[in-house]
């Protein structure tokens, strides 16, 4: 289930509905739909995509979308740190970015850009996130680098990130939560307690 913590704050929320009502002003929305029993570990992109059928439909109707396929990330994807550095800049889109987390995990950074803090969405299996057209985001995918997620394009070429210039995402190193993981003194930055 997703985490999201307020940058440079105490506050990390996780209950899926208080996770909803934070993001929702945002205009970002969040569920959680379920994935141990649905699939397996070795499904094809097909299976998952025929598994989700009827969530990806409604998903359409609900945002315009015409399209949907399957990302899968892991260590050996060839090209991997170039895919990485298209996403880990803070940029834009202009048309929503959909994903349905299936295995793995990221963090999502979104920067409502109106001097409120940086919020960092912590998406793990089961999660689904959409990140309206315009907002300011990065991803970080995190040290075990892998990520596997359906997509949902409203064109069906997909889009392209448009780089903003005043380099926020600089301030925020690539951080993952979790069992795994542990809040630093502060409470505010996080750091890792071991590598995955």
């Amino acid at each position: 289930m997703a985490t999201v913590r307020v940058a440079g704050t105490d506050t990390a929320v996780s209950d899926p509905e208080q996770v909803a009502e934070l993001l929702a002003p945002l205009g970002i929305w969040h569920e959680c739909w379920p994935v141990e029993g649905r699939i397996g570990p070795d499904a094809t992109d097909a299976e998952i995509l025929d598994a989700y059928a009827p969530e990806i439909e409604r998903l359409k109707e609900r945002g315009g979308y015409v399209t949907a396929d399957v990302i899968n990330v892991t260590p050996e994807t060839p090209g991997l740190d170039t895919l990485i550095a298209k996403f880990d800049k803070e940029h834009t889109h202009s048309e929503d970015e959909v994903r349905f987390t299936v295995r793995g995990h990221g963090v999502f950074w979104v920067n409502p850009g109106d001097g409120s803090p940086v919020l960092a969405i912590d998406v793990t299996a089961g999660d689904l996130i959409n990140v309206p057209a315009g907002t300011r985001h990065w991803f970080h995918l995190c040290s075990d680098r892998t990520i596997r997620c359906i997509r949902l394009f409203e064109d069906a070429t997909g889009w392209t990130p448009e780089y903003l210039e005043d380099h926020v995402h600089e301030g925020h190193a690539p951080v993952c939560w979790g069992p795994r993981y542990v809040e630093g003194s502060d409470g505010a930055d996080i750091k890792p307690a071991v590598e995955i």
